[in-house]
């Protein structure tokens, strides 16, 4: 599986201030990042996986809703996940 414990504590570690602090909007979005890069490479081999396509929608939706939700709070801590990740809206 590509997404082992390990993998998630090492995201958690890096990005959400704590391997435990899974919480943490920044860990979150990090994951989901993770999660939608895996499902796009997964999508150019199998592009009639539907199921996938529609999973992969209902992943940016959520890491959307996050990165609003930090930019509506915390303009700062958007700025440099956004930064960290190279990802941009």
């Amino acid at each position: 599986m590509y997404l082992t414990p390990e993998v998630k504590k090492e995201i958690f570690a890096k990005h959400g201030k704590d391997e435990k602090n899974t919480g943490s909007a920044e860990g979150q979005i990090a994951l989901f990042t993770f999660r939608i890069n895996h499902l796009t490479q997964h999508l150019k081999k199998n592009h009639k996986d539907y199921n996938t396509e529609r999973s992969l929608v209902a992943l940016v939706g959520k890491r959307k809703r996050l990165l609003d939700y930090l930019k509506k709070k915390e303009i700062n801590r958007y700025r440099a996940i956004i930064a960290e990740l190279g990802i941009r809206k």
